[in-house]
């Protein structure tokens, strides 16, 4: 392809992504924001299914006939069973098999053009057929030659190379979402509490990171030095001398993958206990090792199964061995990982022993150590919502939740959802790989074991936390201790001044929630009364045609004013 035809490939790509969000951007006002205003919520309420099927059918085919980081979108959207609706995930999750094959003359080309050499003499054998087609690059099997055999002590293996113009396809794509980011923060909803921009760049350094298969390669050496003790975890190993930054060769690792359940059974591996151990093994990364793989798809999981130690269990972390437990995790394709700062380790680990302890406070806390909840927020309110939440839905599964009355949800909504929308939330950039990360595991522990429960993985793991901080704890308890003192110390004076202020009449009451209510109330008063004048208006000029055109046609004109200030005068208040 010439650089012209390259570039003009490119300027339609981009045009095709911003068009297809700009088509559901104005879906989702008009539906959303728009119809509700009519009084037509219950027909938002009954196509909001449906339309969420087309809406990932048309995104389907767009990221299967674009591949680049459009399957990576989409791949993430398939994997959250636990936050979107199932129209949306099961369109989606074919997206991990469906990456259309580059031909094979354009991976040869790419193969010999960066190890130097055609690939007869640098492989015995090489598959022409991908063993797997990903969005930004593809495997093919193959067997190393006998030099390489015999100083690797490695025989097959598995030769990843970059689609061909993929580092032009990703940097357009790039510019598309920074595009599409733009727009979002448009919307006060989300300006306020994500900084769009910065999320796409983050996400922009992993993407280049990604196509670099060197860094790789590092990233999958720290990775199996991390779990190098731990035998539910395996990794390949990487032939260094047949690596760059375009191709990648390492030991061939391929087993059942983990989302084949009729394979698992048939192997005699249950699926819910590999559910249990991949959770595990995800906890581990984030708050032992601190480096976590942040792409666990099913492509990049294999289950591989091994005789039978016998040996009971050890507890949780490193070097876990279930009772009768006959397979190991493999991890393949290390391109994108996520490193985890000491304090946001430190504030997840807060917000996990808050979580399985039902400590309202502590979450609060927590979500203010990571960064979520800005330290300025009231956060009261906050606290007896989640110990209203804790004491309903506390340690409910996903497949519990589903059972749950659909009227709960809604009264809880009712009663905080003002509260929970007028707080300063954000969500800090470091946590986008996380999230993925997080969102990717908590889907497959679902799809692997319907009754999987969080809350049974997380609470071992709080357990040992909790024991390995122990150490603070008699230090813990004389801070407290000082704390309360101090408190009980002042706690005459603060009295006296209290009621000093209350005879003086200076006590004052924080009435903006109120205020706001009123606010909003009187907002629609007068959204009403712009509609009986509009009525009013057009009656009057249609009336008025027949005798007095000129006035008639004048109050019709102007009939146009009250009725877009009843439809608008409301839409920016709702954004917030």
């Amino acid at each position: 392809m010439t650089d012209a035809a390259a570039q003009g490939a490119h300027r339609a790509r981009y045009r095709r992504i911003l068009s297809f969000a700009a088509r559901e951007f104005i879906k989702i006002w008009w539906f959303e924001l728009v119809l509700p205003r009519f009084g037509l919520t219950s027909i938002s309420e009954r196509t909001r299914g449906p339309r969420m099927q087309r809406f990932a059918r048309r995104f389907h085919v767009l990221a299967v006939e674009l591949g680049g980081l459009m399957i990576k979108v989409g791949q993430f959207m398939s994997s959250r069973l636990d936050v979107l609706p199932p129209e949306i995930t099961k369109e989606l999750e074919g997206l991990q098999d469906e990456v259309p094959a580059v031909p094979f003359a354009d991976i040869r080309a790419v193969a010999e053009a960066e190890l130097g050499h055609p690939l007869s003499q640098v492989y015995a054998w090489f598959d022409e057929t991908p063993v797997a087609a990903a969005s930004l690059g593809q495997a093919h099997r193959a067997r190393l030659a006998k030099t390489d055999a015999a100083d690797t002590g490695l025989d097959n293996v598995i030769v990843k190379v970059q689609r061909p113009g993929i580092d032009g396809i990703v940097a357009v794509d790039l510019a598309a979402l920074r595009r599409v980011a733009r727009w979002a923060m448009r919307v006060r909803l989300v300006a306020d509490r994500v900084d769009a921009p910065a999320l796409v760049e983050e996400f922009a350094v992993t993407s280049f990171e990604e196509i670099d298969y060197l860094h790789e390669a590092a990233s999958a050496e720290r990775f199996r030095e991390n779990f190098a003790d731990d035998d539910r975890v395996d990794t390949p190993e990487i032939v260094w001398e047949r690596s760059t930054r375009r191709v990648l060769t390492l030991s061939d690792v391929t087993a059942i993958k983990i989302n084949d359940t009729d394979a698992l059974w048939a192997a005699g591996i249950d699926p819910a206990e590999v559910a249990d151990v991949f959770a595990e093994v995800m906890f581990d990364q984030v708050f032992t090792h601190s480096f976590v793989h942040a792409d666990p798809h099913p492509g990049n999981i294999f289950v591989t199964p091994i005789p039978s130690t016998g040996s009971g269990a050890q507890g949780v972390g490193s070097g876990t061995q279930g009772v009768g437990r006959n397979f190991r995790l493999t991890f393949i394709d290390f391109g994108m990982m996520a490193e985890v700062p000491d304090n946001l380790r430190d504030g997840l680990r807060m917000l996990l022993i808050a979580v399985t302890a039902r400590d309202s406070r502590g979450l609060v806390r927590a979500a203010q150590e990571i960064g979520v909840l800005l330290p300025s927020a009231d956060t009261a309110e906050l606290e007896r919502a989640l110990s209203t939440l804790f004491s309903r839905f506390g340690g409910m599964g996903f497949a519990e939740l589903a059972k749950v009355d659909p009227r709960e949800f809604t009264d809880f909504a009712d009663e905080f959802g003002d509260m929970v929308r007028s707080l300063p939330l954000q969500l800090p950039e470091n946590m986008l790989l996380l999230i993925r990360a997080v969102s990717l595991t908590s889907g497959m522990c679902s799809s692997l074991d319907p009754t999987f429960n969080v809350w049974d993985a997380a609470e071992p793991y709080a357990g040992r936390l909790l024991r390995d901080e122990s150490g603070n704890l008699m230090q813990d308890m004389a801070q407290q201790a000082m704390e309360t003192a101090a408190v009980t110390y002042r706690l005459p004076k603060r009295i006296d001044a209290i009621i000093t202020r209350v005879d003086d009449g200076n006590v004052t009451f924080d009435t903006s929630r109120l205020e706001r209510r009123l606010d909003r109330l009187e907002g629609i008063a007068r959204r009403i009364g712009s509609g009986v004048l509009f009525a009013a208006m057009l009656v009057g000029g249609a009336l008025l045609m027949p005798t007095i055109p000129p006035l008639g046609i004048t109050l019709l004109c102007v009939s146009v004013l009250p009725l877009l200030h009843s439809v608008f005068a409301g839409i920016g208040r709702r954004l917030r």
